[in-house]
């Protein structure tokens, strides 16, 4: 899309742009370009053109359709849209029709906005670099023979090559964040409980939250205003309002203390990286704000501990994909035959490898060795995380430790793989928002993301950091 999504929708509400022309030039950008990149699963032409109509006939009568009125959002393929297919990119759920919407689709659609499409992603989230999907992997735009990201890499690649103006993705333990990085646009992961998780699929329910992949910071602080707020069918939902991100994004940075997180600059992480993360610390610095070095030390046992909760939550959580109530079945002597070759068929390896290495962390003798410890950590993650944010405001970091990397790099050693979210994964074990910005290219000319990282529902700060980089 030429323009932005606040730009956009400003042209649509005022009459000087419809929403039918929007929509069309968005679905004309993925007919042309998506046969290379296939970040979409399903693309819905007709449905959100008669969208666009409705909007535009809302827009005649004076009506106001809302701030995202006529902008085309595309949904991760595990956020559920009543009506339209969500696989999760899985074999197990393919042809479900969810019968009902996301809390996420009604905010969106309540704001004026129209569901252009499904997007890749790895299978039920699980991978950092869409080469997990049973539809075949996504690439980048910005060098197709690399990898977006993940596990929101279709949502990403998708903004990033201009096809829509605005997605959403989900964020477990980076994967709205690490995608947004590696393709050179912004992703945000909110606070746990901002967003409403009801009609996402379940991943690891202590750690997923949904939030915008958009081209710019401004995009992506409408589109969370526009989805965050209570929701009673959300349990862990917080019942507090959310603060105007859009005049956080016009706000001075002059005096915000910003903590350079120096336990993610050492080994591990790319020096190009670290120099981009650096500069990005002095442009702050230069917009006013007083940078400090903080430590916070139990993060480097961020990554372990995640391995071990996540899959947990996930052997539970996938449980329910039996072969008896939605989705694939393959026939077997008996349900057990039944069930058994049902989820060999319908699960790839990585989900697999997740599901045994949960199962196990939970199975008796390993519980309190595993699981619980893990849990432990997890706490001490959080109080450190709280000691720096005494001293500072908001913290800077690396999102990813690297660039976009090759396809095929890295799908054979799980180990490498799980390393990408290593930067990412301490903020989403802690529930804290964070979000990532591009700032500049590193090896290859590839685009680096820095991330800033502030306390639960300190948003606003967030995003009045973010801004300033992107200014910078």
């Amino acid at each position: 899309m030429r323009q932005g999504a606040l730009t956009l929708a400003r042209h649509v509400r005022s009459g000087e742009m419809s929403a039918v022309e929007v929509v069309e030039e968005s679905l004309a950008q993925i007919k042309a370009k998506d046969g290379r990149i296939s970040a979409f699963n399903a693309v819905l032409g007709e449905r959100s053109r008669r969208r666009a109509a409705e909007i535009d006939r809302q827009v005649a009568l004076g009506e106001d359709p809302g701030p995202l009125a006529g902008i085309p959002v595309a949904l991760k393929d595990n956020i559920c849209a009543s009506g339209v297919p969500t696989t999760c990119s899985s074999r197990i759920l393919e042809g479900w029709l969810p019968p009902y919407d996301a809390t996420v689709v009604t905010r969106l659609q309540a704001a004026g906005a129209v569901i252009i499409g499904k997007t890749n992603m790895d299978e039920f989230a699980m991978g950092s670099s869409t080469e997990a999907s049973a539809t075949g992997p996504t690439r980048n735009p910005c060098d197709l023979s690399r990898v977006p990201g993940g596990s929101s890499g279709g949502s990403a690649a998708a903004v990033a090559a201009g096809m829509t103006p605005l997605a959403l993705g989900s964020d477990t333990g980076g994967s709205i964040r690490q995608p947004a990085a590696l393709c050179g646009v912004v992703g945000a992961k909110p606070t746990y409980g901002r967003v409403s998780r009801y009609g996402l699929v379940a991943f690891a329910s202590s750690l997923d939250q949904i939030g915008p992949i958009a081209a710019d910071v401004a995009d992506a602080a409408l589109a969370l205003e526009v989805i965050a707020s209570h929701d009673p069918m959300d349990s862990t939902s917080i019942p507090d309002p959310c603060e105007s991100l859009l005049a956080a994004v016009e706000r001075d940075v002059g005096g915000m203390r910003v903590g350079l997180i120096t336990d993610l600059l050492g080994e591990g992480i790319d020096h190009d990286v670290t120099e981009r993360v650096e500069a990005a610390a002095r442009a702050l610095e230069e917009s006013g704000a007083e940078v400090q070095e903080v430590s916070v030390p139990s993060i480097s046992y961020g990554l372990s501990a995640y391995y071990l909760i996540a899959p947990a939550e996930a052997s539970s959580n996938l449980a329910r994909y039996d072969g008896v109530r939605y989705g694939l079945r393959v026939k077997g002597e008996n349900t057990e035959k039944m069930n058994v070759a049902t989820r060999t068929a319908g699960f790839g390896d990585e989900v697999k490898r997740r599901i045994m290495l949960g199962t196990f962390a939970l199975s008796v003798g390993y519980y309190d060795a595993y699981y619980k410890k893990a849990q432990k950590v997890r706490t001490l993650v959080i109080r450190d995380f709280e000691a720096a944010y005494r001293s500072c405001d908001v913290l800077l970091a690396p999102t990813s430790p690297s660039v976009a990397f090759a396809f095929g790099e890295r799908i054979d050693d799980p180990m490498s793989m799980y390393y990408s979210d290593v930067c990412t994964i301490p903020s989403s074990l802690a529930g804290h928002p964070a979000i990532s910005v591009p700032f500049g290219t590193g090896a290859g000319g590839l685009p680096v993301g820095v991330q800033i990282l502030a306390p639960p529902l300190r948003e606003a700060d967030m995003f009045a950091a973010a801004a300033a980089l992107e200014r910078a």
